[in-house]
């Protein structure tokens, strides 16, 4: 089982990198899958992360594909495993409300002929670290309604200013599940 990331971002902007550097601890990096990665400088960055495909994944062949999908009919289920050999992600920071860019991808698989399903994680748009953390622990043996969320995040910049992101991250336990590496870059941007 592989989870592959399709970058859809023009650039590999810092918070990519820290998003991709924390789906890479969450999976392990022989189990990572980045496509779509056509600068050279970008590709020698993310392979300490995982495997890297300068094309995008409608053009690898790549056989059994579950495309994760806000707008997907159907949800991911543990059995989803047995079927699937690869689970793709669209890796990028979605617009509120959602453009659903994924469809793009979902597109150009469709016309490369490659066989593929489709599955969501809910009908909320995550970060896809947030999704990859959702779809393993799913593969792994949970319920989607096991599942505790928060889908707006308030993060203090200073004693005078915060941001708020609005998207769905999850609450394991009592812990909410965020790269602090994010919540740090978040703190240090000079604009928004």
């Amino acid at each position: 089982m592989k989870f592959v990331i399709e970058h859809l971002e023009p650039e590999l902007y810092e918070w990519c990198l820290i998003e991709y550097e924390h789906i890479s601890k969450i999976v392990g990096k022989q189990k990572l899958i980045f496509t779509n990665i056509i600068n050279k400088k970008n590709i020698k960055k993310l392979k300490k992360y995982g495997n890297v495909y300068k094309n995008s994944i409608s053009k690898l062949n790549f056989k059994n594909v579950c495309v994760l999908s806000q707008h997907s009919k159907k949800p991911l289920m543990t059995k989803d495993k047995n079927k699937f050999q690869y689970f793709a992600f669209g890796g990028i920071l979605g617009d509120n409300p959602a453009k659903n860019r994924t469809q793009k991808l979902i597109k150009k698989i469709k016309n490369s002929k490659i066989t593929f399903e489709t599955r969501n994680l809910g009908d909320k748009q995550m970060p896809t670290d947030t999704a990859v953390y959702v779809a393993k622990k799913i593969l792994g043996g949970k319920k989607l309604s096991d599942f505790r969320f928060t889908d707006e995040l308030e993060i203090e910049i200073n004693e005078n200013e915060s941001i708020n992101l609005n998207f769905r991250y999850v609450i394991d336990g009592n812990k909410l599940i965020i790269n602090e590496r994010l919540v740090e870059y978040l703190r240090k941007r000079k604009e928004f």
